[in-house]
């Protein structure tokens, strides 16, 4: 594809492949909710229904940020097209936050008025397939995201697992109302509490893509291990003005490494080489690393 060099193409197509099997499901389980929801008087499957829409409306956006954020760097974008993937999980995360928030306030609302109904077998079943089928798509979206690193498509796939998690909400209110007629109000707080997970998780993924928005360093322990690899490198004195980042899912570096400042050019350049080598080995994701070599003096020198 124009755009992607053959490894970043290959991730876009596994990518593709999960999102557009999401698509699908997505789609059926709408018609199947919202139908279910009127005919079997479920309060809870109609909200869950919406939120289904929402998850269909994420898959779209996380496609546009996988095959745009995947892209190779170009004049304009020096350092890539990640943000673009970053941007959509972020996107991602707040229609959780608004399918969570209504969700909780169509539910609230039904409690308040009091006109909670007597859902019917037909919710169970409804909900009961759409448990099963969008954990599965949880399992399958979070390994391919695990595998590409991908920022987007591991929101969505707890996008997947929210609205597996609203269903088990119709299942267990659509269950009391079947035991006692009196119990349907049930079928609203279950959605509430939900609600509150749902919520939760989308402000998960904000905060996170935010911090990619604002250069937030790696976790300590990966910087910990940047100074390690380059200092273990034969001719690296020290290392100093440390800087990293993370966009769509790669880490950038950029240190200098203090060498023999009587050393040729050539030394020098192998060593940042040697340095650079070192880090594509071992951080996970690394996706550029600039070396700068800073001379010191030795002591015969002084």
């Amino acid at each position: 594809m124009v755009g992607m060099d053959s490894q970043e193409y290959s991730y876009y197509r596994r990518g593709l492949s999960v999102t557009l099997t999401g698509m699908v499901v997505n789609i059926l389980l709408i018609v199947l909710k919202i139908w279910g929801g009127y005919v079997a008087h479920s309060h809870a499957l109609l909200a869950d229904g919406v939120h289904s829409i929402s998850d269909l409306a994420t898959d779209v956006v996380v496609l546009a940020g996988l095959k745009i954020g995947r892209s190779v760097e170009d004049e304009r974008h020096p350092f890539g097209h990640g943000r673009i993937e970053t941007l959509a999980s972020m996107i991602v995360g707040v229609a959780l936050v608004g399918a969570g928030l209504y969700i909780a306030w169509s539910a609230t609302q039904i409690i308040i008025a009091g006109t909670s109904g007597h859902p019917t077998y037909i919710a169970i079943v409804i909900a009961v397939l759409s448990v099963v089928s969008k954990e599965c798509l949880y399992q399958y979206t979070k390994y391919v995201g695990k595998k590409l690193n991908s920022p987007a498509l591991l929101s969505n796939a707890w996008h997947h697992r929210s609205d597996a998690l609203s269903s088990i909400a119709v299942i267990v209110g659509v269950a009391a109302a079947q035991i006692r007629p009196d119990w349907g109000i049930l079928d609203c707080w279950a959605a509430i509490v939900v609600a509150v997970m749902i919520v939760h998780v989308g402000g998960t993924f904000i905060i996170s893509s935010v911090s990619e928005f604002i250069d937030t360093a790696p976790e300590p322990d990966v910087v910990k291990r940047i100074v390690e690899c380059a200092t273990e490198v034969d001719g690296v004195r020290n290392v100093h003005d440390l800087r990293a980042r993370t966009s769509g899912g790669k880490v950038f570096v950029e240190l200098h490494v203090e060498v023999d400042g009587e050393i040729s050019v050539r030394h020098g350049h192998s060593i940042a080489k040697a340095v650079e080598k070192c880090l594509i080995t071992e951080i996970n994701h690394l996706s550029k690393a600039t070396i700068h070599v800073d001379p010191i003096e030795t002591e015969d020198a002084r």
